[in-house]
């Protein structure tokens, strides 16, 4: 296990500011996840990690020592690419035991290893076929083989399921979290996917252009996420301007009622959101009652998609599929106070 530790990286190409002092501690043991959308510097940040990419100023560290002058191939981390990168010309059991014959490991240290590695991925006894008579998402976990027989401190994945359809995405999430947590391995990886990054991780660091939004556990992100720009990455754009007083919010609709110790927004301007399943179509008391107006809705099977007008807002909530509204109705909802979340204003507006 390797305790990973990134302080103030930064790199720059030219004028383009790419990863903008990025500090972030990894345990040892940990899977997180580098979050955010294309161009962001997930990839940017495992380049400088594995060193592949020189930062421009910062370190990263390995249990304590600075990795910045250790050769990529000395660091003992290793990266799977969005793209296999098979050999082709070589068998299944020549590709995973590439690593350990550059190593200089004798042929039957490296058979049984093989063999252990196949196991593991759940394709034992595919040593003999070649990569074109693979499947992609055979194919994918012969690059994770590849990868882990070296035994890395550190194992990288940079959008490692982007090129696999949904059920072998999800064969190869359930994977590679079962094969970490038995190895135990500190691990890395890339996504723009939240859900992947959510069902994955055990913590994941949110980027924006090049900067750290967020770094905390999933459930975080749904119920106290930092910022309206954060709620909206984990699609939620139910937010109404209001102030702060003690335990409750004046806003455009009246007075709702908070949990003092729940959020963490000062007095003051402030943002109420309340993501859409945790909104009552269909109140329970009067506290937080508000009414508002119903724009669309749509049948999503197992519940229903209601478009609502919040004094000027559109927000969405999550009712029950046989909820009887029309378009046009003003209905009455609660936002229950346990569910109210306080965003800083955007802008100090």
């Amino acid at each position: 296990m390797t305790h990973v530790m990134l302080e103030g990286l930064t790199r720059r190409f030219d004028d383009v500011i790419a990863v903008n002092n990025l500090n972030l501690e990894v345990e040892s043991g940990e899977l997180i996840a580098f979050l955010g959308p294309s161009g962001c510097g997930k990839t940017t940040t495992l380049r400088m990690i594995t060193g592949l990419l020189l930062p421009s100023e910062g370190d990263v560290q390995f249990d304590g020592k600075s990795m910045i002058a250790v050769p990529t191939e000395k660091r003992g981390a290793v990266m799977v690419f969005q793209k296999h990168l098979l050999f082709p010309t070589m068998d299944v059991a020549r590709n995973v035991g590439f690593g350990l014959k550059m190593a200089g490991i004798s042929k039957k240290e490296i058979d049984r290893r093989v063999s252990e590695m196949l196991e593991l991925v759940h394709l034992p006894g595919f040593e003999t076929r070649r990569p074109h008579e693979l499947s992609g998402g055979q194919q994918q976990r012969i690059a994770l083989a590849r990868a882990l027989i070296v035994r890395p401190n550190v194992l990288l994945l940079d959008e490692p399921l982007a090129n696999l359809d949904a059920n072998l995405r999800l064969e190869m999430r359930e994977l590679i979290r079962t094969i970490q947590r038995e190895m135990n391995i500190t691990s890395i990886f890339v996504t723009h996917d939240q859900e992947e990054a959510v069902m994955l991780a055990d913590r994941i660091a949110l980027m924006f252009d090049g900067v750290l939004q967020q770094f905390d556990v999933p459930k975080a992100f749904y119920e106290r996420p930092n910022s309206a720009e954060v709620a909206h990455f984990f699609r939620n754009d139910n937010f109404l301007a209001g102030t702060r007083h003690g335990d409750c919010v004046e806003t455009g609709l009246g007075s709702l009622a908070i949990l003092p110790d729940h959020v963490t927004q000062p007095d003051g301007k402030v943002v109420v959101t309340v993501r859409p399943e945790d909104i009552y179509l269909a109140p329970t008391s009067d506290e937080n009652l508000i009414h508002v107006k119903v724009l669309a809705q749509v049948y999503m099977g197992t519940y229903k998609q209601v478009q609502l007008d919040v004094d000027g807002n559109k927000w969405l909530a999550h009712g029950p599929a046989d909820l009887d509204i029309r378009e046009g109705d003003t209905i009455p909802i609660q936002l229950p106070k346990t569910h109210i979340w306080l965003l800083p204003p955007v802008n100090g507006k």
